[in-house]
């Protein structure tokens, strides 16, 4: 009796420690609570390293490593599967800290960009001067004869022996020698037909380039001069002297070239993506190694309408007043052209923009884990940042860091989408054949792996003990038996 007593008393004692510590570990619960922890629990199990295999119930990888659930949406943990509106991409807040993602706000700022090219001296072709004669001849003299040498305008340069002159000076004097002869004719044509002769005549010398001086000396002296003085048009240098004493001159001979270096030209090269910067009157400025410690300032006055092929940039012409003549041709400068800034300009990092080739999108947060991937035109990039011409609203916060991993996810969840049509199920990233063709036979048709049954193999690999089969050899099988085995890979 007093053992019956013991052991009613000991399993009295242990149920009532075993309610009091059950009450101390499980607090109350309401129903609602309850409930929606039971809805909260994972729909599927996916494979760590390839989301198309999944799982009912918790299983590891050939790695050892746990499948990921999957949660219902609305739950914490829900993933990239549990995406709310169509193209919208939801991560769970905990990947979004693990992967860094960071966003900025579309804000409005003003652009500018100033442009950094080399560029180089040249003359201004306005001002270039190439002299030929106007009749066949010699060269009799050359009075200036090498090149760089400063001329001023109307200097001689040379004197050319042209049979075609002399004849036009013999046929100017014989006029003036007519018309002092009829001068007082009392026919008032012939002193009309006169004048005529000598204003024609003295006309095809003008032509000729004869110089008036040398008019003037033929009217007042009244001999033929064999040589015709070639001078300067302009004030400035001689950069090319094409002829030497004694040569045979003709139209088509370049005599000299003469440059008036009071302003000169520098060509620059810029690239595509600067060519939407460029606007003919932007202020210019070049720095030169042979000129120390020196900006001059200037402008462009081009913009050449084709691309050098070989380089793919663009020639701009800029133009500087050269008034010490510092600035010498063919000199090499550091040129910055101050573009025209954009005020107000909708812009982005230029991070923010993933670019796929045929269009240009960018994440826009949503909050709660949720990123909208947004199609965007874009305009002229500047330090770091880009303009966006359509896409966005000013005040919207873009991802900046981490968007190439949101763009997987995004990917991945368009591409498993696309397996989906009507009347087709698709259970853990499988897609069953069967309910796209019901007409397949058994054995044509995919199996999923849910489908598979609960054998020892097919649980591999869902975290269950793989005991080997146990196998007992009989010494005792002979030849006959052996051949009578089987052969091949295959069994019944």
């Amino acid at each position: 009796m007093p053992i019956k007593l013991i052991i009613v008393l000991a399993l009295t004692l242990g149920v009532g420690s075993g309610y009091w510590l059950g009450s101390l570990r499980s607090p109350n619960v309401s129903p609602e609570t309850g409930a929606k922890q039971s809805e909260c629990e994972p729909m599927l199990y996916r494979h760590p390293m390839n989301p198309s295999i999944t799982s009912k119930t918790p299983a590891k990888d050939e790695m050892g490593m746990d499948y990921v659930p999957v949660y219902p949406p609305g739950c914490p943990g829900a993933s990239v599967e549990t995406s709310g509106p169509s193209g919208t991409v939801v991560v769970d807040p905990t990947v979004v800290q693990t992967i860094g993602v960071r966003a900025t706000k579309v804000v409005r700022r003003d652009f500018s960009n100033p442009i950094h090219t080399v560029g180089r001296v040249t003359y201004d072709e306005d001002l270039l001067a190439r002299l030929h004669p106007k009749t066949e001849g010699w060269v009799e003299k050359l009075f200036i004869s090498e090149t760089g040498e400063s001329v001023a305008k109307d200097d001689e340069l040379l004197s050319l022996y042209s049979p075609q002159l002399v004849a036009s000076e013999q046929e100017y004097l014989l006029a003036l020698k007519s018309l002092k002869a009829l001068k007082n004719s009392p026919f008032r044509d012939i002193r009309h037909g006169a004048r005529e002769l000598v204003k024609t005549s003295r006309e095809r010398l003008e032509l000729l380039d004869v110089p008036a001086h040398q008019i003037r000396e033929l009217e007042r002296s009244g001999k033929i001069m064999k040589n015709l003085h070639i001078h300067s048009p302009v004030d400035g240098y001689v950069v090319h002297v094409g002829v030497r004493e004694g040569q045979y001159v003709t139209p088509q001979t370049e005599l000299y070239m003469v440059a008036d270096l009071r302003k000169v030209w520098v060509y620059a090269d810029i690239y595509e993506y600067e060519l939407p910067w460029v606007k003919v009157g932007d202020p210019a400025e070049i720095r030169l190694i042979a000129v120390p410690g020196r900006v001059f300032k200037g402008e462009v006055v081009y913009v050449y309408p084709y691309a050098e092929a070989k380089t793919r940039t663009v020639k701009v012409r800029l133009e500087f007043a050269n008034p010490d003549l510092v600035l010498r041709p063919e000199l090499f400068a550091n040129a910055t052209i101050h573009t025209r800034p954009k005020k107000a300009v909708l812009a982005v990092p230029t991070e923010a923009v993933v670019r796929t080739g045929l269009k240009d999108h960018v994440f826009v947060v949503k909050g709660q884990g949720r990123f909208e991937p947004r199609t965007v035109v874009l305009g002229v990039p500047s330090n770091g940042m880009v303009e966006v011409l359509a896409g966005l609203s000013e005040g919207e916060e873009v991802v900046i860091s981490g968007q190439f991993l949101i763009d997987s996810e995004s990917k991945l969840r368009e591409a498993m989408l696309k397996f989906r049509e009507p009347g087709q199920s698709v259970a853990g990233g499988c897609v069953r054949e069967d309910a796209v063709n019901p007409s397949l036979e058994a054995s044509s048709r995919h199996t999923c792996r849910e489908d598979l049954p609960d054998t020892p193999a097919s649980n591999a690999h869902n975290g269950r003990e793989h005991k080997p089969m146990p196998m007992k050899m009989d010494n005792t099988m002979g030849a006959d038996k052996m051949k009578a085995m089987p052969q091949g890979g295959r069994h019944d």
